[in-house]
């Protein structure tokens, strides 16, 4: 039976063109858009169209699956797990790691210009910035995993439930998951492991309770602790955090004083000022923002999360101009009756959004420190700013993730 007319084909030779947000890269089959995973620009690749339906409309998607002509900066796989009918994990492992870095550069600053309106950068003076020593391998402190049915567990395949049961991950220091593979765990559960900052190994089972059991409520978690404790240590500077395990804290093990270090900097406080620490997590701005304006100021740092505003809570407890608020930054934003000197914000992938941002202009904040881990809302984030009367004073892309096509956002905005 021949296929049916606007059909995706199995297979196609295509050659790549810029890098795509989200690890692809763009190409064109008789006019129609298609996006490659696992190349590079200007490579020319063997690809397989993957996707159901929703490929058969303006563009389809596809991964390589062989490389005819590859690009000067590819290399061999820094991950050896990754890939075509490997785990999602390292989307860019096949790229030299200051050409990954230029990669996502330009994919910022195009995504800048396209959502945000506001041109960073040429894309040839683009690139982010390496983190730490800028190693592309070993850098992770925490990581999560799942289980299949038969109590394995694994990474998940690329936007699969499947999962690949070999765990030597490239992102991964040298024994962080060393005798997982092998444990037998709960079917249907995520494991969290972290390395803390005193070298210790935590292991943390989290499952759904069956709703059937007498006395579960729908979708109510239970927590084992495998291994170390509950709660890990976390430094940054001279202040620790005990932070649960399945809670937040940045997964690259310098990240958090750089950003600690670049917030205090940007945000350009004095001693009696106020500070807001929006999506503050476990609160760790809010003591690089305490630090500056002193007994005096006033720090409020919100998050949703009942267990970060614990860790806060207990952290700085030393910090009198601190205030530590559990509740939804919008919520938190509207019951504030004066406003802030500047605003720090470090919201979810989906970033701040419309109504936040507005929040913020109506309240006359003279001055934002905005931190986003997706090109495109990053982006849109900007453009709302802007559309305020805000100007972009500062910006920096950092490679907080490598191997990935992940990036970390930074920007400073004044009014």
């Amino acid at each position: 039976m021949s296929a049916s007319v606007g059909s995706p084909p199995g297979e196609l030779t295509l050659t790549t063109g810029a890098a795509a947000n989200g690890g692809s890269c763009v190409a064109r089959h008789e006019g129609r858009v298609v996006f490659v995973r696992y190349a590079l620009p200007g490579e020319t690749v063997r690809a397989r169209i993957i996707g159901g339906a929703a490929d058969r409309g303006s563009y389809w998607n596809a991964e390589v699956v062989e490389v005819l002509e590859p690009a000067a900066d590819r290399v061999d796989s820094q991950c050896p797990i990754a890939g075509v009918d490997g785990a999602g994990c390292c989307d860019l492992a096949f790229a030299e790691p200051n050409a990954a870095r230029r990669l996502k550069g330009a994919v910022v600053a195009n995504q800048l210009v396209r959502l945000g309106g506001y041109h960073w950068r040429e894309d040839q003076d683009a690139a982010a910035q390496p983190v730490g020593d800028g190693a592309a391998t070993g850098w992770r402190t925490r990581v999560r995993l799942s289980t299949s049915t038969d109590g394995r567990a694994g990474f998940h395949r690329y936007r699969s439930s499947d999962l690949v049961h070999r765990l030597e991950c490239g992102q991964l220091p040298a024994g962080m998951l060393d005798g997982l593979a092998n444990a037998q765990w709960p079917a249907g559960s995520e494991i969290h492991a972290v390395l803390d900052d005193e070298g210790a190994r935590h292991v943390v089972v989290t499952r759904v309770r069956d709703a059937r059991a007498p006395g579960s409520a729908r979708g109510q978690r239970r927590t084992t602790v495998a291994e170390g404790g509950y709660e890990a240590i976390q430094r940054v500077g001279p202040r620790s955090w005990r932070v649960p395990v399945t809670a937040f804290w940045q997964a690259h093990r310098d990240a958090p004083a750089l950003y600690s270090s670049l917030v205090a900097d940007w945000a350009q406080l004095q001693p009696g000022m106020t500070a807001w620490d929006l999506y503050g997590g476990a609160g760790v701005f809010a003591a690089a923002l305490a630090h500056a304006v002193g007994d005096s100021g006033r720090v409020l740092t919100v998050d949703t999360s009942r267990s970060a505003s614990r860790s806060a809570v207990a952290a700085l407890a030393d910090l009198g101009c601190v205030s530590v608020l559990t509740d939804s930054v919008r919520r938190a934003l509207a019951g504030q009756r004066r406003s802030a000197d500047v605003a720090v914000l470090d919201p979810p992938r989906a970033g701040a959004g419309r109504a936040v941002i507005d929040l913020l202009a109506a309240a006359e904040v003279p001055r934002i420190v905005h931190i986003g881990c997706e090109a495109a809302s990053f982006a849109r984030d900007i453009g709302l700013y802007r559309s305020h009367g805000y100007t972009v004073e500062r910006l920096e892309v950092f490679d907080s993730f490598p191997l990935t096509h992940h990036v970390e956002c930074v920007a400073a905005l004044r009014r």
